[in-house]
């Protein structure tokens, strides 16, 4: 590499200048290029690509360093004018580093391009086949992508706690591209690759189009329906978004979960805190995994206390006149075989987002039950507590909340006696409830957040379907969750490592003061019988839940079910299937639970664009609440 010294004219320095280097040199071994800020002269690059701000160039001259990308971004929007893939040019111009947010990984690329001379034309431009090993375009290289840890700063774990202690570009670590996801990326920016074998890991990801998808490599999670479930300290950086075509194409909008897509040939590049491959021109549509749903749960209520079938569904911002409903009632009646309690989250007012001060969700609620009554026959109940107005998060005005159906003829409330929105419930002597239902509150904990709601239930039928004794059933505990959500959390692949989970503190502290009220519970009565579920926003392996099972003594559905971890997701996010809506129960209920017992009824989550009812898929399981 050849530097001049900074020159000093008329008073003014100029730039450190570098002569006759090649793009390996400009683009580094780590994150930041080692020449930011320099110009330079000469550049020799081969024109792979176009955009409509741009083109790509790679190096001439490759090495065999893993950790250097031989091909560069040179942004002008009038520099492609008269060139064409093909074109090996040279070039003078200066080395930037671009970000449009401190959340995300800077750019390296070549701005003010001058002197532009073409040296030839007509010269093949082949991709680099991802999954493989390559050999003379770039040098000799493993392009594999790693399939768990996306970064060296983050300690061996993506999600560890806490997060946000360091930054890629303040620490700019050398790349390792065998190891870590987005140093395996960032160590092929700019360069123009394929990819076989492409599976679609859902819907479009945004309004621009963006599909995540993963290629013909090796994976990790890889659930039955192809799509890549995340697990403890492991959130897929083996995958990539195909962002926007550069012809001005676009992306297909009706893939789904599993679909297998055309190969596709594209620029890899950082923009908006994400790696994607920018297609040549857009991908289609191969095939589709079949059936489009799933089957409907094999798990059927007999209503008896050894027999309840126990479901937990949000519902997304479910308002009254719903166009959702038939969709909701189709999934709760066929999928879910019209459960003996659905725990319901995302319930708003009557008013929906209209911010009028209505907080009541009778009518909300009474839409559903009608419309479920119409359907099965069965005239289901509803109990909710209305929240002060504005104070429980979610749209402004849609006052959500957490709310109950339940089947009359299976279960009742335990002498009910309801709670208010500012009365905040406890366990009395029994055990049973101050309020039933009611809510936990502790307000600095639960601000803008849903109260979790606590219910006492007694059965109608014993075991053996009769009455029970003395017209007396058996009792359980109930607590409906929908924690703060992760508003605020940073990309996977930006610059925070371990990246920012937001709301992560206040679902700590949600979890302790939720998990202590169930300890309270079992403090009286080690029996008890105690079913907790919702959207607690988080996964089963990250802190707050992890706090959660450990002060409540409550365990895990999907681990005391064996639910195998792969299959273990209600939602899509990103680039993953993830779990963010869990069932937890007390030993007296675990005890009696096998591994049919408990199922993700994957809705929506396989659904087409406009066939899914909310984000979240339901979740159904068949207990026993038997004290006797």
């Amino acid at each position: 590499m050849k530097f001049s010294q900074s020159l000093t004219v008329f008073g003014l320095t100029l730039a450190p200048l570098a002569s006759a280097i090649t793009v390996a040199e400009i683009t580094g071994d780590k994150y930041l290029s080692p020449l930011s800020g320099s110009t330079f002269t000469n550049l020799t690059g081969l024109v792979t690509a176009k955009g409509p701000n741009g083109l790509w160039i790679r190096s001439t001259q490759p090495d065999d360093d893993e950790r250097t990308s031989e091909s560069v971004y040179v942004f002008n929007r009038t520099i492609g004018a008269n060139l064409t893939a093909g074109d090996i040019i040279t070039l003078d111009g200066s080395v930037t580093e671009f970000r449009s947010s401190s959340a995300y990984l800077f750019l390296t690329e070549i701005t003010n391009p001058q002197n532009i001379q073409v040296v030839s034309k007509g010269n093949p431009v082949e991709p680099v086949l991802l999954g493989t090993r390559t050999s003379g375009i770039i040098g000799d290289k493993d392009v594999s992508p790693p399939t768990e840890q996306y970064s060296g700063l983050d300690n061996g774990d993506v999600f560890g706690v806490p997060n946000n202690v360091s930054r890629i570009s303040e620490v700019n670590p050398q790349l390792q591209p065998t190891q870590y996801g987005n140093d395996f990326w960032e160590s092929l920016s700019g360069e123009l690759v394929a990819i076989q074998g492409v599976t679609a890991l859902g819907r479009q990801a945004n309004r621009f189009g963006d599909i995540w998808a993963y290629g013909n490599w090796t994976v990790t999670g890889l659930n039955s329906r192809g799509g890549l479930t995340i697990s403890d300290r492991d959130a897929n950086p083996e995958t990539i978004l195909i962002g926007p075509p550069l012809d001005g194409t676009r992306n297909p909008n009706t893939t789904k979960l599993g679909d297998t897509l055309t190969d596709i040939t594209g620029i890899i590049q950082h923009a908006f805190g994400f790696y994607a491959i920018l297609p040549l021109t857009a991908p289609r549509v191969v095939s589709s995994r079949s059936p489009a749903l799933p089957p409907p749960s094999s798990i059927k209520s007999k209503g008896r206390c050894n027999n309840l079938s126990i479901a937990s569904y949000n519902i997304e911002n479910f308002t009254p006149g719903n166009p959702r409903i038939p969709l909701v009632v189709d999934h709760i009646a066929t999928y879910l075989n019209s459960p003996s309690v659905i725990f319901l989250q995302e319930v708003q007012d009557n008013s929906g987002a209209t911010n009028n001060g209505i907080v009541d969700a009778n009518l909300t609620l009474s839409d559903l039950t009608r419309a479920l009554e119409a359907r099965t026959g069965i005239p289901y109940a509803f109990v909710d507590v209305d929240p002060v107005n504005n104070a429980d998060g979610g749209e402004p005005g849609g006052n959500i909340r957490n709310a109950y159906l339940y089947n009359p003829a299976h279960v009742r409330l335990y002498e009910p006696n309801p709670g208010s929105s500012t009365d905040a419930n406890a366990v009395l002597p029994g055990p049973t409830l101050r309020f039933n239902p009611g809510r936990i509150d502790a307000p600095p904990v639960f601000a803008s957040s849903r109260k979790p709601l606590v219910a006492q239930w007694e059965t109608i039928l014993d075991s053996s379907g009769g009455k029970g004794k003395g017209g007396k059933g058996n009792t359980f505990f109930t607590i409906n969750v929908h924690f703060t959500s992760k508003g605020g959390s940073s990309p996977l692949q930006g610059d925070p490592r371990p990246p920012v989970n937001g709301g992560l503190s206040a679902r700590s502290a949600q979890a302790n003061i939720t998990g202590s009220f169930i300890a309270s519970i079992l403090a009286y009565d080690a029996a008890a019988a105690i079913i907790a579920a919702g959207d607690f926003n988080e996964f089963a392996f990250v802190a707050p839940l992890e706090k959660f099972a450990a002060v409540s003594g409550l365990r895990d559905l999907d681990a005391v079910s064996g639910l195998p971890e792969a299959e273990r997701y209600t939602y899509t996010f990103g680039s993953s299937q993830q779990q963010l809506d869990h069932m937890y129960v007390s030993a007296a209920v675990a005890k009696h639970v096998g591994g049919k017992d408990f199922e993700h009824v994957h809705v929506n989550t396989w659904a087409a664009e406009g066939g899914f009812a909310s984000d979240h898929d339901p979740t159904v399981a068949s207990l026993n609440v038997c004290k006797r």
